[in-house]
């Protein structure tokens, strides 16, 4: 993955037959990010007495960098046992990002029934998306000709985050995993949540958007991009993903505004 760096996002440029009909259509940019931690008594460091700034920090950078999607890919809370006031804080803040949010719920916010996906107006904003909540395994946006799918935790026991790959359906391909990434071969150091090379080829993927980890990292063995965005707080970055018709996918580290 490159560097940091903030103005990377350049205009969208349009390319022209001769005929002055453009042959290609206009670049997709996702913001990727995970592991905010939202929480009423916030234990980041970075983010001071304030629960939500990890979520405010990622939606202002998506704005900056005018992103077409964003992704928020597990543990955006930090348990199930918020308050009424803090969710109500983050879904007022989902609810300004002024562009479609994808998230997966992680080990931290599992689809359970007390989940905060379920005791929140988040899942009733029109523009959020939900895995496992609003739609079962994947959210399709025709107009991007994009799918993004991805298993949620739906309890606090183990589960395999790549299982049952879904069969690409769009041009662009999105799939999404919060859990621990170890090298095929390797003995793994946790016992839950793996993920492993194969599954990660086998998503067949343009860019596999992973959560679980607060550092950023490339992992799989590259013929599937696959990213750990790391938190907002810690790494101090987003993933700012580029689709192109022209030049591919593009992955950069780009600074979250504060």
């Amino acid at each position: 993955m490159t560097g940091c760096g903030d103005g990377w996002h350049q205009p969208r440029r349009a390319f022209l037959k001769d005929n002055g009909v453009s042959d290609l259509k206009p670049d997709i940019v996702l913001v990727h990010s995970s592991d905010l931690h939202v929480d009423d008594d916030p234990s980041e460091p970075g983010y001071g007495d304030d629960g939500t700034s990890g979520l405010r920090w990622v939606l202002k950078t998506a704005r900056a960098v005018d992103a077409d999607v964003v992704l928020l890919v597990g543990d955006t809370f930090d348990n199930n046992r918020q308050s009424a006031a803090i969710m109500q804080r983050a879904t007022a803040l989902l609810a300004e990002a002024g562009r479609p949010v994808v998230i997966l719920p992680g080990n931290h916010d599992p689809l359970t029934p007390d989940s905060v996906y379920r005791r929140s107006g988040i899942a009733g904003l029109p523009h959020v998306h939900v895995i496992g909540l609003t739609h079962d395994i994947a959210v399709v946006f025709p107009e991007h000709e994009l799918e993004i799918w991805g298993h949620a935790h739906r309890d606090y026991e183990n589960m395999v985050p790549l299982r049952s790959p879904r069969p690409r359906t769009a041009r662009w391909h999105v799939a999404l995993a919060h859990g621990h990434y170890e090298a095929d071969g390797v003995p793994p150091l946790r016992p839950s949540w793996l993920i492993s090379d194969a599954e990660i080829v086998a998503t067949g993927a343009d860019y596999l958007a992973l959560g679980h980890w607060n550092r950023a990292a490339q992992v799989g063995d590259g013929a599937v991009p696959a990213y750990y965005s790391g938190s907002p707080d810690l790494a101090g970055t987003v993933n700012v993903v580029r689709l192109s018709e022209r030049d591919g996918v593009a992955v950069i580290r780009e600074k979250v505004r504060q």
